[in-house]
């Protein structure tokens, strides 16, 4: 069976990479490594979607979900020190890195092994997602589905999907979800998408 980023135990020999990289004005630097999704660079997806998030008006902690090495998560919390933050991935390698960046970064967030929102608990004000595109679109879709349930009243979900990966069908999901759906940014065939459950 070929192995991918979303593997509970991935078993490609590690061979980690540095990443320094500015979003939004801050600074970051990521290690990454082998069996973990984007390792030789931020993918343009994340960048979009860190790029444009917006603080929700909803009080609360944020959460991101299939966090990978991290990016999202750091750079939110960064952004956003007053907010609880919680990064969420089912690969043990990508966690080991989440918790290894954090430290690095200098932020505090938890970081919790899960196969999607398994062992999550409580209500966030947001909701943010890459979701992991090669693991189908039922998969992707349980995401939103199940996220509607973790977002507190007027809270929000910010996800990014390419065109040609199924951004017309996640935007119809969406909509059939949530009581708003707005689409935040377009750009080279990536949409960035926020959903609000009012």
């Amino acid at each position: 069976m070929t192995e991918h980023y979303y593997s509970e135990h991935p078993h490609a020999g590690s061979s980690p990479h540095m990443l320094h990289v500015t979003l939004r004005q801050h600074a970051f630097s990521f290690t990454t490594d082998a069996g973990v999704f984007s390792k030789h660079a931020i993918d343009f997806g994340t960048a979009l979607l860190i790029e444009n998030f917006c603080e929700p008006n909803t009080a609360g902690g944020f959460m991101d979900m299939g966090c990978g090495y991290g990016p999202i998560g750091i750079a939110l919390s960064k952004l956003f020190p007053d907010r609880n933050i919680m990064m969420v991935d089912i690969n043990e390698r990508a966690v080991a890195l989440a918790e290894k960046n954090a430290r690095e970064n200098e932020v505090a967030v938890r970081v919790l092994q899960s196969s999607l929102f398994d062992r999550v608990s409580g209500e966030f004000a947001a909701i943010v997602t890459n979701p992991p595109i090669r693991a189908g679109k039922q998969t992707v879709h349980q995401i939103f589905r199940d996220a509607h349930r973790f977002l507190k009243e007027n809270g929000e979900l910010w996800t990014v999907i390419q065109k040609k990966q199924g951004a017309p069908s996640a935007l119809k999901m969406l909509q059939a979800l949530y009581d708003r759906v707005e689409v935040v940014a377009r750009k080279k065939g990536y949409y960035v998408f926020c959903a609000k459950k009012v």
